[in-house]
């Protein structure tokens, strides 16, 4: 949501979570490894916690919690037991469990402020906004100046009709320089809920002055000015966005909308819209540093309020991609309403987890069946192609790739990255008179400030064209350049390497393989390529430990059987070096 600083925001954030004990031994967040296998409970008290504590270290929640269910029923007067259990069913969205474990810590420490604040939230959403209030003011000192509390208190206000008091309260963090535009984004919505428009106009000009890259304020703001007739301020809001991040669906699909004259609902509804809001936007600030655990219950619980709220189930599934539970990514994804805007980008994510879950079959039917239900849409025909290549049909990928382009017309800069996937699908098709003019025109397209990225384009084309004996000055200067874009990056140097290597200048070819096998020790193809550099200096014995190395790097099956008979007979010297060069390492830029 906003930007703000680092520091400032871990503390408002982290405040309700980090304020019980327990907590700094809770287990890692959940990943699912099989989500298809059934968890059954242990036999024993002390089986369960030991399974609840095992699930946690493998990141898997849904077996926390249930083992954690039986843990307290066999347990119930275990402080430290029920706490961990309770922020494992609001990490695992099991709300019911967690507002039963809320009760009981709350009769024993009225304190508890994780456990009061839930119940606060409990309360938003049946409308008992008075009682709300209690529960959110009740979770320890100094609670005034907590952005979450203070700010879902002024919508339990607002819900309750008490607009001036609801903005007393936002206005209390006011010396809180870090949340300046969060604040002045809810103080908007507050009034432009209870019906002061004045106030509205004036906070959402506030908020936007230092958040005009912030899809939210720009969303809401532009709503605000089309609901009071004001259609080309509204447009002119959203097209300084686009200038700055283009093709948001958002704003594609609202500026369509006030064209076609049709109106734009307003971001909050109700006081559990705004709350829900409250809580999205922290769960985002949470999830951008790292902070899983707190986003997470942050994004829960505004569900609760708001199931339906698009971004929180697009956030939501994008954390659990971070934390390779793809499963729970797509349970999130999937229950983003089929009429919001980003539910094309959810669906596209949904076919490459599956692909990331080993479905690969799976993924290409389900983008397929995306692309019958939207043939005009790019970045659908994109993931179909990228989900191709990733299971190495390039042939297909490429075609997928072709109607892509033909969809964009004209091309811009932001298209690059098609026309470097095509070209690097017809060179592993083994079509490179197709390949060669993409690259050529990705490199024309992608621009300065993604360095990484032009540093790929460089050493694909590059590294094709030394591969083939070809314009040999041109590449090794497109690989000199992008090694100096890029250098740290292991790959590019590798293709710097390699040339030499190919060129028989052995010596430069081991110096440059040293470094690459330096920053990506791991890698099978730069163990594999420095083994044969070495072989070829006469470093027989270092060249065969580089195989080796190489052979228990997890390398491609038909890299793997190469290895093997090199590791036994050494280099054939009367083969040309060429029967051991793979195809140039591609690896997903950066900005792509």
């Amino acid at each position: 949501m906003p930007n703000v600083k680092s520091t400032s925001v871990r503390r408002g954030l982290s405040v309700l979570v980090l304020s019980f004990a327990s907590l700094a031994a809770l287990p890692a967040l959940a990943v699912s490894t099989d989500p298809k296998e059934a968890v059954h409970p242990a036999a024993s008290l002390e089986g369960n916690y030991l399974a609840a504590y095992v699930a946690g270290m493998a990141r898997d929640t849904d077996a926390a919690t249930i083992f954690y269910r039986h843990v307290i029923e066999g347990d119930p007067r275990n402080q430290e037991l029920m706490e961990r259990a309770f922020v494992a069913f609001l990490a695992n969205g099991s709300m019911p469990d967690a507002f039963k474990s809320a009760e009981r810590l709350v009769a024993r420490n009225p304190a508890n402020g994780l456990a009061q604040f839930t119940l606060g939230v409990r309360s938003l959403k049946g409308g008992k906004y008075a009682q709300a209030r209690t529960s959110l003011n009740q979770g320890g000192r100094g609670r005034a100046v907590d952005i979450t509390a203070t700010l879902l208190s002024a919508w339990a206000q607002a819900g309750a009709g008490n607009g001036k008091a609801a903005l007393a309260l936002v206005d209390k963090l006011k010396n809180e320089q870090a949340f300046s535009q969060f604040r002045e984004y809810h103080a908007a919505l507050i009034a432009q809920y209870t019906g002061n428009t004045a106030e509205a106009e004036k906070r959402f000009k506030n908020a936007y002055e230092n958040g005009r890259n912030t899809l939210q304020i720009v969303d809401a703001y532009a709503r605000f000015e089309a609901a009071r007739g004001r259609k080309d301020e509204a447009l002119a809001i959203y097209q300084a966005f686009e200038e700055a991040l283009p093709r948001h669906p958002i704003v594609r699909a609202s500026v369509d909308a006030i064209k076609a004259g049709k109106p734009l609902k307003p971001i909050v509804a109700s006081a559990q819209d705004g709350a829900a809001e409250v809580l999205y936007g922290l769960g985002v600030v949470g999830s951008g540093q790292g902070d899983e655990l707190t986003a997470i219950i942050y994004l829960r619980l505004g569900l609760y309020l708001n199931p339906e709220h698009s971004l929180a189930l697009v956030t939501l599934g994008d954390l659990y991609e971070k934390l390779k539970q793809y499963d729970r990514a797509n349970e999130a994804f999937l229950a983003v309403p089929k009429s919001e805007p980003v539910r094309a980008s959810a669906d596209i994510a949904v076919g490459q987890n599956l692909e990331l879950m080993g479905r690969g079959d799976e993924a290409v039917t389900y983008l397929q069946m995306q692309m019958k239900e939207r043939p005009d849409d790019v970045e659908v025909v994109m993931a179909l192609g990228n989900v191709q290549r990733s299971r190495k049909q390039f042939a297909e990928a490429a075609e997928t790739y072709s109607k892509a382009i033909e969809l964009i017309g004209t091309p811009d800069r932001g298209h690059w990255i098609l026309f470097f996937y095509r070209g690097s699908s017809y060179e592993r098709s083994k079509q490179w008179e197709k390949g060669e003019p993409d690259m050529k025109k990705a490199l024309e397209l992608v621009p300065d400030s993604l360095p990484s990225a032009k540093a790929q384009v460089l050493n694909y084309l590059a590294y094709s064209w030394v591969d083939q004996n070809q314009n040999i000055d041109e590449a090794f200067k497109m690989l000199t350049r992008a090694v100096e874009l890029a250098p740290r990056d292991g790959m590019v140097i590798d293709s710097l390497g390699w040339a030499y290597y190919r060129l028989g200048k052995y010596d430069d070819a081991a110096r440059e393989l040293e470094k690459a096998v330096e920053l990506k020790p791991g890698d099978p193809v730069i163990n594999d390529h420095l083994g044969d550099a070495y072989w070829k200096v006469g470093r027989k014995n270092e060249a065969r430990f580089q195989w080796n190395h190489a052979k228990d790097s997890n390398p491609e099956p038909e890299d793997l059987e190469k290895i093997l008979k090199k590791i036994a007979n050494g280099l054939d010297d009367a083969k040309p070096a060429a029967e051991n060069a793979p195809a140039p390492a591609e690896q997903k830029p950066n900005g792509g």
